[in-house]
């Protein structure tokens, strides 16, 4: 049955000036559900709803235009077609500068996915499936995605560093029935053995009965007899038996499109479910606004796909406004410092979003790499991940954007599903670190430890949303008791975000840091007890204890007070073992970057690490503790001030 032609509907609600700005936000905040009402009118619905908000922050219980059907890829691809088929969708840009590049218009996209759709169809694959995706930065990756939200099934998407045991838990705790991977992935110097740590993971995971398995790498793989099958067959078959349409599912508003998992302040990973029509309206409304996006312009988010920015911000957004997206495979430094730049020359990037990490590794770099780069094309420039230090900010803008691009520093969250508080590009005055005004639809707030409102401007407090926006997350995958707990148990009522934020005199938002057992290392959250659970399994250790300390590239690093049952012979050794340990349980990413080993923790009578006496001596500060009378030994704080590494 072939797809019917959807006629692609004129976007308009694009803000043009600081005025616009204003109204907007004023009537975001006065009348939210016509306010979303008109937005949602810019996309295909196969039917409208009954009812456009729905929603009890204790429970919680939040539903976005209800009763209404759609199918999201029928917005990010069919609606495109008439006006845009032959439009660049996706410009893939290789791990290896030599290797060619890709390019896929919207038409060949939509083909792509349609054939996977029914490829999945094919291996048993339907609505309401969980699907595991395990893949290197490729276009096959984005289609692995569109495939499963047209057909009704709901993604996890993986990051490509992560250990077999966190791929396991995490297909174990959404019960996934079909694995999507690639042989390898490539990432810099580095090939990534994707299929063999997936073989190690799926020992743990009964679920799973079909393993699709993309070729990248061409690295000897195994490929088991009955479950593993080639994406190359499965798309060759699809094509045989001409599958290239498909009909997209219909979902509503409120089905599962996507979980996505995400490191709490307990060692479970806990998955972020976002749900169709809201989601897929807010992630639209803020890529079109806050980067300014025009007809024709390239955009280049240098995320992963694996990570929400690569969700909302390479995928979902930018297709759904019929947007040119630049994936890259590779890191910013291969071959050499100098990538990102000539990509931005090789493709005349408009619009280029990334890290501080990244900037901040760049920066040390030296502008060597920069000077003989053609970076005019550049109109707008992002930052996203976590806040971004002043010297950053000014080398960016200096040296990338030539003081003629606006940064927009972006804040928000996996479970937000878009940016909430940023300056739209051009429009919003910029002040370096500052994340300024946030969208409309956001109503942030900031209170005391007792969750009463600061008013005024010139103050700080714990950042909470009073108001529910279209894309924030639904629930915990499995657990909505634990939604209710991380995220609106605090303060009643509210959104608690987990940052601290200070508002200027100008009521300007600046993000100030975590203020839970959550780091942030190179934009991505990691909670402290997932790390000290991977230490404590190695083999000496009695007990740890993990914080946060300022890095110069990570922007914040992982340090590790550790108790060995017995002292060790090779402290390095030892200390090299216990990072392995951490790899391999967690992943590279949640490696401690400094560990040392004490002989006790600084603990209150009733037996809790004061961790906040222990984030002070790894940032260097040994004289202003605080209060240590509390403590059941306050002698373990003087000997862990004199060993600190």
């Amino acid at each position: 049955m072939p797809t019917k032609t959807i006629q692609n509907l004129k976007m308009n609600f694009q803000i043009k000036t600081i005025a616009d700005y204003n109204q907007a936000y004023k009537q975001s905040v006065d009348q939210p559900e016509a306010f979303w009402a008109d937005i949602a009118d810019n996309f295909y619905w196969r039917k409208k709803w009954d009812k456009v908000l729905n929603w009890d922050f204790s429970s919680p219980n939040i539903k976005w235009y209800e009763g209404a059907k759609l199918n999201i890829t029928e917005n990010c691809l069919d609606r495109h077609l008439q006006d845009k088929g032959n439009q660049p969708a996706i410009i893939w840009e290789p791990n290896d500068p030599e290797e060619h590049h890709r390019v896929l218009t919207y038409t060949q996209l939509h083909q792509q996915v349609c054939l996977f759709a029914n490829a999945l169809k094919n291996n048993g694959a339907k609505k309401g499936d969980r699907i595991c995706i395990y893949m290197p930065m490729v276009p096959e990756l984005a289609i692995a995605v569109l495939a499963c939200a047209r057909i009704g099934a709901i993604h996890s998407v993986v990051f490509g560093g992560f250990s077999a045991q966190s791929i396991a838990d995490r297909i174990n705790d959404a019960t996934c029935n079909l694995v999507i991977t690639a042989d390898g992935g490539f990432r810099g110097a580095k090939d990534i053995p994707l299929k063999n740590v997936m073989d190690d993971a799926l020992v743990q995971c009964p679920s799973v009965k079909k393993v699709i398995v993309l070729t990248r790498t061409r690295s000897p793989i195994s490929m088991i007899k009955g479950r593993d099958v080639w994406w190359e067959d499965e798309i060759k078959k699809a094509e045989t038996l001409g599958m290239h349409s498909h009909q997209a599912e219909e979902m509503d508003a409120e089905d599962e499109l996507f979980i996505l998992y995400t490191s709490g302040s307990t060692g479970k990973p806990k998955g972020v479910v976002h749900t169709c029509a809201g989601y897929m309206v807010y992630a639209a409304y803020s890529f079109q606004n806050v980067f300014q996006y025009q007809a024709g312009d390239t955009y280049f988010c240098t995320a992963d796909i694996g990570w929400i920015t690569g969700h909302s911000y390479i995928v979902y957004g930018p297709l759904a406004m019929g947007a040119t997206t630049l994936m890259f495979e590779g890191v910013p430094t291969y071959p050499d410092a100098g990538r990102f730049w000539d990509i931005v020359d090789k493709y005349k990037v408009n619009v280029l979003y990334t890290a501080p990490t990244a900037i901040r590794s760049l920066m040390q770099s030296g502008l060597d790499f920069v000077k003989d780069k053609d970076l005019s094309s550049l109109k707008t420039l992002g930052s996203v991940g976590e806040p971004i230090n002043e010297e950053a900010w000014n080398w960016y803008n200096e040296n990338i954007g030539k003081r003629n691009c606006p940064i927009v520093d972006t804040w928000w969250q996996t479970e937000t599903g878009g940016i909430l508080i940023s300056p739209l590009a051009g429009i919003t005055p910029t002040k370096p670190c500052f994340a300024t005004l946030p969208l409309p639809g956001i109503q942030p707030i900031l209170v005391d430890e007792k969750g009463e409102e600061i008013l005024g401007n010139g103050v700080s407090g714990n950042l909470c949303i009073k108001f529910p926006w279209p894309g924030m997350l639904r629930t915990t995958y499995g657990d909505h008791e634990r939604c209710r707990i991380n995220y609106f148990a605090t303060y009643p009522n509210m959104y608690f975000t987990g940052d601290g934020c200070m508002r200027d005199e100008d009521g300007n938002y600046r993000i100030t840091g975590r203020v839970d057992d959550v780091i942030n290392v190179s934009g991505h959250r990691i909670g402290t007890a997932e790390v000290e659970n991977a230490i404590n399994m190695f083999t000496d250790v009695v007990e740890s204890a993990v914080v946060g300390y300022p890095h110069a590239i990570k922007g914040q690093g992982i340090y590790a007070y550790v108790i060995l049952n017995k002292q060790a012979i090779d402290a390095n050794l030892t200390r090299q073992d216990i990072t392995m340990t951490v790899s391999r349980i967690i992943g590279a990413i949640a490696k401690p970057d400094k560990i040392q080993f004490v002989t006790g923790l600084p603990k209150t009578r009733s037996g809790k690490i004061m961790r906040r006496i222990l984030r002070k001596i790894a940032e260097g500060e040994t004289e202003n503790l605080g209060d240590t009378s509390t403590l059941l030994d306050p002698s373990v704080v003087e000997a862990i001030k004199n060993e600190r590494v």
